[in-house]
């Protein structure tokens, strides 16, 4: 599923599971650098079969990558190259298993075929060109703020979240040439965070509406779900967010429904809670808290009817089912769409392939990726186990993306 409609050395870490509290300036263009032999005039390569690739954030502090995989038809990767960001990974402070506290710090735009991916630790956010599994055309750009950890796209926008500080939004314009700022689109989200922040008070994601019409943001200590309605030029119609009391605690990642509905993962109890948006920005509840019965809920992903959601806090993943009068439900009683495995430990950021079909999904403490096929009744089944990737430690992996 593209998220095209629609994502310091400083301390010791702390292993124990999620534990959170209750719940201008115009960036400028960064000399752009060639990576390979395509030119940035190069239209868009449309995706064959042959072409299938998941990408992987390394999130290294000393030189962020993208690891990259071919995906076959049968949903297996093998490894297919490794490509600099020409930036730098980061930490957020004592997080326990994710580097970045956030969903959708790295993002396949099936618009433009770009892939866009931050480096918080340099501030910078870069554009590649996808091709296959080639990445062309390295360009890096000024976030517009500190540590940026989530991006979001819509047509020929892209917005980028900054946890660092006081937590910002910055619109970018996608042009062959990369990202380039939107003059006039910066927005403070308020926080009252350190350069790098503390992983519980940082946002979660960033996220257009499937209309393009709203800009939604996660924060997590001050527990709310913050919305900015947007016009059709790009810049957000209003001069600070629209802020919406969360219904569970701790909000972080953000998804749709088909109608458009949001879904917020709540990581304080693992539950999920929709929500309507209205033209004001305001949010209804329709639907309350669902609980999963899992630990620490914090990644949410749609692949058709169902969601998969990711539980750090016992390195489980839950499925849902939504049925045609848009209720929510656990695909099984006990909240687990496939049997945990020791070796599939720290379970983090999840994606899912454009036609539904397999959800891949990062394990943090292990350095590994798991594929899984989406069976009819929402089970997931694993065909694939990709390995050597950057193991959380100091820091670790964190971002991924399925075309």
């Amino acid at each position: 599923m593209s998220r095209n409609h629609q994502r310091g050395t400083h301390k010791a870490k702390s292993r124990t599971s999620l534990t959170l509290i209750g719940a201008g300036f115009l960036a400028t263009a960064a000399a752009a650098t060639t990576v390979n032999l395509a030119s940035a005039g190069e239209s868009a390569h449309p995706v064959g079969k042959a072409d299938h690739a998941v990408f992987v954030q390394g999130n290294e502090l000393d030189g962020n990558s993208i690891h990259v995989f071919k995906r076959g038809d049968d949903g297996k990767l093998t490894a297919a190259g490794e490509y600099a960001t020409g930036g730098k990974g980061g930490d957020q402070i004592d997080a326990p298993t994710d580097s970045l506290a956030s969903q959708g710090s790295l993002v396949y735009d099936d618009r433009s075929g770009m892939l866009l991916a931050v480096n918080a630790g340099s501030g910078t956010v870069t554009s590649f060109r996808a091709q296959g599994q080639k990445l062309t055309d390295r360009r890096v750009v000024d976030s517009g703020g500190e540590f940026p950890s989530s991006v979001a796209v819509s047509g020929d926008i892209a917005y980028v979240m900054n946890a660092g500080g006081e937590g910002s939004v910055q619109g970018f314009r996608i042009t062959k040439q990369g990202l380039t700022p939107l003059r006039g689109s910066y927005r403070s989200l308020g926080l009252d965070n350190e350069d790098v922040p503390l992983f519980s008070s940082s946002p979660g994601e960033v996220e257009f509406t499937p209309d393009g019409r709203n800009l939604v943001v996660t924060t997590k200590s001050n527990n709310t779900v913050e919305v900015l309605p947007m016009k059709h030029n790009g810049l957000p119609a209003v001069a600070e967010p629209v802020v919406n009391k969360s219904a569970g605690g701790v909000p972080f990642a953000v998804t749709f429904d088909k109608a458009g509905r949001v879904l917020v993962a709540e990581a304080e109890k693992s539950t999920v809670s929709t929500y309507k948006v209205r033209r004001d920005g305001t949010l209804k509840v329709v639907q309350e808290p669902l609980a999963n019965g899992q630990e620490t809920l914090c990644w949410l992903e749609r692949a058709g009817d169902f969601f998969f959601g990711g539980n750090t806090g016992n390195a489980t993943v839950t499925g849902y089912r939504m049925d045609k009068r848009g209720r929510l439900a656990l695909t099984n009683d006990v909240g687990v769409a496939t049997p945990p495995s020791a070796d599939s430990q720290g379970v983090i950021d999840l994606a899912v392939t454009a036609d539904d079909s397999f959800v891949y999904v990062q394990n943090a403490v292990s350095g590994t990726v798991d594929g899984f096929r989406v069976g009819k009744n929402g089970a997931l089944t694993k065909v694939t186990t990709a390995t050597g990737l950057p193991a959380f430690a100091e820091s670790g992996m964190e971002g991924i993306a399925a075309v």
